[in-house]
């Protein structure tokens, strides 16, 4: 699985992108709201450890996380 951190723009705020190995998106989530689509891509309980990588992460760089 890959997490990718995308900075917003003006109005649209950050986001975070998760794909699987062959880069389908996953999750699609603001940084400040989380929950709702970890928890619809089954991965509600690893929100903690998720949202750590997230606030380390800088913007636009790809990491291959194995959950």
């Amino acid at each position: 699985m890959y997490i990718i951190k995308v900075k917003g723009v003006a109005k649209i705020p950050d986001y975070v992108q998760l794909r699987d190995d062959k880069f389908t998106l996953l999750a699609y989530f603001r940084v400040d709201r989380p929950e709702k689509s970890l928890d619809k891509a089954g991965l509600g309980d690893k929100t903690d450890y998720i949202m750590n990588i997230v606030k380390e992460l800088p913007f636009g760089q790809i990491l291959k996380l194995d959950l």
